[in-house]
């Protein structure tokens, strides 16, 4: 599991953007990460990390740790957004890092990281502006 991560962590860094606008950063992000799985090892090997963590204790804890600090990077998206007052300052931006990040790994892990650009942008106003009736 240590090994994967190693490996994992040594491909290309994934731009995150910073537009001033919190709906472009993150699905600019989503497009980044989902092209990075596509176009790189990458995928494949975080495919299997995650496939290991699920029978062996170590990788789950590797994976754990790992994604502690993918959710503190993506979430500084949101903060950020928070200081532009695009968001409101009680969401909880970890809460919407877990979010974006389960988004991700249900593409990655069924296999449809060629997911189009306007569906990916469809799934961050959803998650920004709410699917609530507007009042």
């Amino acid at each position: 599991a240590a090994l994967l991560i190693e490996v994992y962590q040594r491909q290309k860094r994934v731009e995150t953007p910073d537009t001033g606008n919190i709906e472009d950063d993150l699905a600019g992000f989503l497009e980044n990460l989902f092209a990075h799985w596509r176009d790189t090892p990458s995928g494949n090997i975080f495919r299997s990390l995650i496939a290991e963590a699920q029978s062996d204790e170590t990788a789950a804890a590797a994976l754990a740790e790992y994604s502690k600090g993918r959710r503190s990077h993506t979430g500084r998206m949101i903060e950020r957004a928070k200081a532009r007052g695009e968001v409101a300052a009680d969401v909880d931006a970890g809460i919407v890092a877990d979010l974006i990040a389960s988004f991700a790994w249900r593409h990655l892990l069924t296999g449809r990281l060629d997911e189009d650009e306007a569906a990916i942008r469809a799934a961050v106003r959803y998650l920004v502006r709410g699917i609530g009736q507007a009042s």
